[in-house]
């Protein structure tokens, strides 16, 4: 080359283009396991959100527990919460997904007054392997309990143990 030619040449290119490859090659799969386990972290953390908004509720309306999970999302406008709207989770979990998790909630069968006395919730990555590993299970008692390759009930072990 001359001391004149501007530009790169095609070998320079194609190393540049080797490198950023091989950085990709070794940032994408850390990037994906770090989704992974904020997506589970947040599941976790949502299955208390709702514990705890089932205890407010409990406490609060003298109903028992809720019949879904509609029932503890905010109400409409600046409406005062009742137990049909009663403002303890955002509709993003209210509305059963979030962080690439799927939460399906069941009240046990009402009592004679029409109150329900239990529930159960499972959150379950709404694509096994890629945005969540670990399946998770609360109920009443308010511990949440983890499988890693199906559905958790209430006899796996619980979370942390």
């Amino acid at each position: 080359m001359k001391g004149t030619d501007k530009g790169f040449s095609l070998i320079e290119l194609l190393i540049v283009v080797a490198i950023i490859l091989i950085i990709a090659a070794i940032a994408i799969p850390n990037f994906m396991r770090s989704r992974l386990a904020a997506n589970q972290a947040s599941a976790v953390q949502s299955c208390r959100t709702i514990n705890a908004a089932e205890v407010t509720y409990l406490s609060t309306f003298s109903v028992g527990f809720s019949s879904t999970l509609l029932q503890l999302q905010p109400p409409a406008g600046n409406a005062p919460p009742t137990s049909a709207a009663a403002g303890l989770i955002d509709t993003a979990l209210a509305s059963g997904t979030k962080s690439g998790y799927s939460f399906v909630y069941v009240p046990n069968s009402p009592d004679s007054t029409g109150s329900y006395q239990g529930y159960t919730l499972n959150a379950s990555p709404t694509s096994p392997g890629l945005t969540g590993s670990d399946f998770y299970y609360t109920d009443q008692s308010y511990l949440i309990r983890v499988n890693h390759t199906t559905a958790a009930s209430s006899s796996d072990s619980p979370l942390g143990s």
